[in-house]
């Protein structure tokens, strides 16, 4: 399906690997483990989380995604063969509210405003997150508002959320785009009748 910019209304927009960069974690695993580590940890930690967010769909045990980011964070130190205590490990995880924004986030987003349309991040993340990650990226005055699977407990690219992010913005599904970097969540949206940018 081609992109139909004339049928667009609202604009909704993920959050991680599209507004904000999820490596920005590696500086603060580098206080913990050893050079060679960090990337393989890093993205074990991410591809685990999100292999939770899916799986979890499927078989009906929701936690909140800061929760399932906890558990794939120990998981990848466990797989690297590395013990920290708790209080290490919830500091490590606390770097998910404090992620740096790409540097195009407030000019793509003044951009799409500025040409009259709302925009709305919808992500995995919990409410809690959601907050931090606004106030990192200020950009509270550009977003119209946050969306969050944890509203009703399932994560993309379940059709369901989509479905309750045209219902929250008072959209038609078919009159929304939405712009992610991971290309599941593009199929995701584009599945549940968005179109996928």
């Amino acid at each position: 399906m081609s992109f139909n910019p004339t049928a667009v209304e609202t604009v909704t927009v993920d959050s991680y690997e599209t507004l904000v960069d999820p490596s920005a974690v590696e500086a603060t695993l580098a206080k913990y483990v050893d050079e060679e580590s960090i990337t393989s940890i890093s993205n074990h930690w991410r591809a685990r989380s999100l292999m939770y967010t899916m799986v979890g769909n499927f078989t009906d045990t929701y936690q909140p995604f800061y929760e399932m980011n906890r558990d794939a964070l120990q998981h990848a130190l466990e797989s690297h063969g590395i013990d920290l205590p708790t209080e290490t490990i919830d500091g490590i995880l606390s770097t998910y509210h404090d992620l740096d924004p790409f540097d195009d986030v407030q000019s793509g987003l003044e951009a799409l405003t500025d040409a009259g349309y709302s925009v709305y991040v919808l992500s995995n993340g919990n409410p809690e997150m959601l907050e931090s990650m606004i106030d990192t990226a200020e950009i509270e005055d550009i977003v119209a508002d946050t969306i969050s699977a944890h509203e009703i407990q399932r994560f993309k690219p379940a059709v369901e959320i989509y479905r309750h992010a045209a219902d929250r913005t008072g959209t038609p599904i078919e009159s929304i785009a939405h712009i992610a970097g991971p290309s599941f969540d593009v199929q995701g949206a584009m599945h549940a009748g968005m179109q996928g940018v």
